[in-house]
């Protein structure tokens, strides 16, 4: 594309993440959570098939979480791209995905697929349904059992 569409293609997308007025601004200059909304942005720049998510709101407090998971879900609704989405926050996987993989102790295999079937479009009101209980302690069960193999193996996280 041409700098003219990239340029217009970049102010768009920062509109859909409700960051309209932020181009000329420095990255010491936004907060944790928008400079995380322009990766997302930043990342749809070339219309992907698939985004690869790996642990994309590690580090950030519970109210920028929140705002970040509905940023996604709007995203995901507006442009219905598939997206790969690591993470170890079980709730968050339940919350954002259609389909959680939990992953067996070394060597990583797919140990159990579990179906969200859950209606879209999301919001947090799901989270204190009894659904979502029944799903969030179905992966809470298989997890529970990797990390017990884990211990017993004397494994620990590789950094």
């Amino acid at each position: 594309m041409s700098k003219a569409e990239a340029r217009q293609q970049a102010e768009s997308l920062l509109v859909q993440m409700r960051l309209k007025g932020i181009h000329n601004c420095y990255p010491n200059e936004i907060s944790s959570g928008m400079s995380r909304r322009v990766e997302i942005a930043r990342a749809m720049m070339n219309d992907p098939k698939v985004l690869l998510m790996d642990e994309p709101y590690r580090g950030t407090d519970a109210l920028t979480k929140t705002v970040m998971h509905k940023h996604l879900l709007d995203v995901y609704d507006a442009s219905k791209k598939t997206i790969f989405f690591i993470t170890h926050d079980l709730e968050e996987a339940i919350f954002l995905g259609d389909r959680v993989y939990v992953m067996t102790t070394r060597p990583g295999q797919i140990k159990k697929v579990i179906h969200i079937d859950m209606p879209r479009p999301r919001d947090f009101r799901i989270l204190s349904s009894e659904h979502y209980r029944k799903l969030k302690l179905e992966a809470i069960e298989a997890v529970h059992e990797e990390a017990k193999k884990a211990f017993e193996a004397g494994e620990r996280e590789l950094a």
